[in-house]
């Protein structure tokens, strides 16, 4: 049974309580970078893999897709999206991605924000991505860190008095499950290092465009602990097209 952790009450209540989830793609930090390698969407027909609330399906539809499907394993995600994204070039389907199958060529786009750590097995997921998309299309995605990633927790290390050390980095080469916590919440995500990452789009079709450890954007210096996200990645965010 694949973890549907959004649509536990309490969790989901957290997540809507987050700038991103109120302010849309300006109250995320990785926006900006992530902003400047989509591609053109005039005409395309896009898919959105764990597309959440739905915001970058709408960014997509208001720049001129022919077609936008976002999917989700979440229920109340995809609520929220048509509340707040809908569209009518914008159609959203309820399916853990994994689950999701599509004839050859059907899209010239695919996107994915801050999904594929949660997927358990990405390399079988590529393969099938590959396959649904058109020659020449084009494959952007982010996720966390494999640095972010590595350990599990997702803490830093303090000193006796609270104050923050650093990050720590282990289990590196050693993928699978992590056991982290995330809102407050007992989550399960799953690491792979940047070489997995990276060699599993070449060897299924893939040409690398831009590959970026964004980091936060200087209007957002002043939020509190925003400087301390120089200090480590938190996010990776690979561009890359069908050859």
């Amino acid at each position: 049974m694949k973890e549907n952790k959004y649509d536990d009450e309490s969790f989901f209540k957290k997540y809507s309580e987050m700038e991103r989830s109120k302010q849309g793609l300006k109250g995320a930090g990785e926006w900006s970078e992530l902003q400047k390698v989509l591609p053109e969407f005039n005409g395309k027909r896009v898919l959105d893999l764990g597309c959440g609330y739905g915001w970058h399906c709408l960014y997509a539809a208001q720049n001129g897709a022919r077609y936008v499907l976002g999917t989700d394993i979440s229920e109340k995600m995809l609520i929220a999206a048509k509340l707040k994204n809908s569209h009518e070039v914008i159609e959203y389907r309820c399916s853990a991605m994994e689950e999701l199958d599509f004839p050859d060529g059907s899209f010239d786009i695919v996107i994915s924000s801050l999904a594929f750590h949660y997927v358990r097995d990405f390399k079988p997921l590529v393969r099938k991505i590959s396959s649904w998309m058109a020659p020449e299309g084009a494959f952007v995605f982010s996720v966390e860190h494999p640095v972010f990633t590595s350990r599990g927790d997702q803490d830093w290390y303090y000193d006796e008095e609270g104050k923050i050390l650093h990050f720590p980095v282990d289990r590196y080469y050693y993928e699978g499950e992590r056991a982290a916590v995330f809102l407050g919440e007992h989550v399960t995500k799953y690491h792979r290092t940047l070489t997995t990452y990276l060699n599993t789009l070449l060897v299924n079709g893939f040409a690398f465009k831009n590959i970026i450890e964004p980091q936060p954007p200087e209007e957002m210096m002043d939020i509190p602990g925003m400087k301390d996200e120089m200090r480590r990645p938190m996010m990776l965010i690979i561009a890359a097209q069908k050859k």
